[in-house]
């Protein structure tokens, strides 16, 4: 996949948020009217575009009947050593910039828990990004049997 495009409010504002979890701009440019950029960071690539007049978006986690897109999820596998730590550090850091008036504080959807999917054990958790969409983070943590 080359890369997930998302839509935002505020580019700005998303711009910093992806960067607090580790995103680096490596493209800007205008699509049409709007601004628009590319990030890369934990292992992949998001587009970011600045919708005009924008609307709320679908409450995509909270909302069970909601179809469409659900999340994305980012594998942390090989990045760290602990999802809850790695959590708690990126709470610490979106509450310091908040209270530095550059942001919002971190809105927790899923604290870290386990996850049977097949024969792996996964860790899980869920964060809102700027504009309340749903992003996950992924750890696995073995296979079914301890192998």
């Amino acid at each position: 996949m080359h890369h997930a495009s998302i839509r935002t409010a505020d580019i700005f504002r998303a711009i910093a948020f992806y960067e607090r979890l580790g995103f680096t701009v490596c493209e800007r440019f205008t699509a049409g009217i709007t601004l628009g950029c590319w990030m890369e960071g934990l292992g992949g690539r998001i587009e970011l575009l600045q919708v005009p007049q924008p609307r709320a978006a679908a409450d995509a986690f909270g909302d069970e009947h909601y179809t469409g897109y659900y999340h994305l999820s980012f594998d942390l596998t090989e990045a760290v050593e602990s999802l809850p730590d790695w959590l708690e550090h990126l709470q610490q850091d979106f509450a310091q910039a908040a209270a530095a008036g550059e942001g919002d504080a971190l809105k927790v959807l899923l604290e870290p828990t386990q996850q049977m999917i097949g024969d792996r054990i996964y860790e899980v958790a869920f964060v809102a990004d700027s504009d309340g969409l749903p992003l996950e983070f992924i750890r696995v943590l073995g296979e079914r049997g301890g192998a």
